[in-house]
């Protein structure tokens, strides 16, 4: 949910305010603060995004309807992939990724409160993505940190994962958002504990020299719901403040995020597609 510089300099202050004796801020997760949207609904003061009567989280924004998903992706045996496709995890190992220990693989999948950050070694650009994952079954910490994880294409445009069906924060910060951009169409969530699944086709943002010439853009199936169709990304996700494109990178590693919660995944293949 939030970038890595940002949760290093919230570390940062919260270990200088603890020192002090003031225990109130443990109530407020990481990077958030004593914030006026520590209830993780979202904030009243933030910038509004271009083109939307929307500021980012905005606690005013409506949530997305939730609808009951199908059984896509429920069996507990994973599915065969494309042939074309490229198995970044298949339950035995992490020689697909970098940054990792590989004591966070356990029964078959990986657990990334034990792995740590996850990035893939080799880059991509536009890609389809299928990807699975399990928050929690109870709480392991409040709305805005129960089950936090997201997937950050070119480690920076990010796919939030929450904990959506029991719980929510703001809207464009639950599962299925363009974190702090877009929220979901709809909300398909399982119960917490339950896997779930996102098939994603992403298209690498193009850059001629400095210049901005295509955005990247969206499209999720999540547990086989449409949520985002063509959506274009406004640029690298930050919390609490407008994103923009401060690389012009069109190929990167596809990164799982640790953030504090015990999400598991299963089941990660990737097609690289010329879009």
């Amino acid at each position: 949910m939030v970038f890595r510089h940002q949760r290093a300099l919230a570390l940062a202050a919260i270990a200088a305010v603890a020192a002090l004796g003031v225990v109130g801020l443990w109530a407020c997760p990481i990077g958030l603060g004593a914030e006026t949207g520590a209830d993780g609904l979202g904030y009243e003061d933030t910038p509004r995004l271009p083109d939307s009567p929307w500021r980012v989280h905005d606690r005013n924004r409506p949530q997305a309807p939730k609808v009951a998903p199908g059984s896509a992706g429920l069996s507990s045996q994973a599915a065969t992939p494309p042939s074309d496709a490229i198995v970044l995890f298949d339950g035995k190992d992490l020689s697909q990724w970098e940054g990792g220990n590989a004591k966070g693989v356990e029964n078959g999948v990986v657990n990334i409160l034990k792995a740590g950050e996850l990035r893939t070694r080799r880059h991509f650009g536009d890609c389809q993505l299928h990807i699975e994952w399990a928050t929690p079954a109870q709480a392991d910490g409040n709305n805005l940190n129960w089950g936090n994880s997201g997937v950050l294409f070119l480690g920076r445009y990010e796919l939030q994962i929450l904990e959506s069906h029991d719980s929510h924060i703001y809207a464009d910060g639950n599962a299925g958002a363009i974190y702090g951009q877009s929220p979901p169409l709809v909300n398909p969530a399982r119960k917490p504990g339950e896997w779930q699944s996102y098939d994603v086709v992403f298209l690498a943002p193009r850059f001629d020299g400095s210049k901005l010439v295509r955005p990247a853009y969206f499209t999720v199936f999540y547990n086989g719901v449409l949520v985002q169709h063509h959506q274009a990304v406004l640029g690298t996700t930050f919390h609490r403040s407008l994103p923009a494109y401060d690389s012009r990178e069109s190929e990167g590693s596809i990164t799982l995020q640790r953030h504090g919660s015990a999400v598991r995944f299963r089941n990660i293949w990737v097609r690289p597609l010329k879009l």
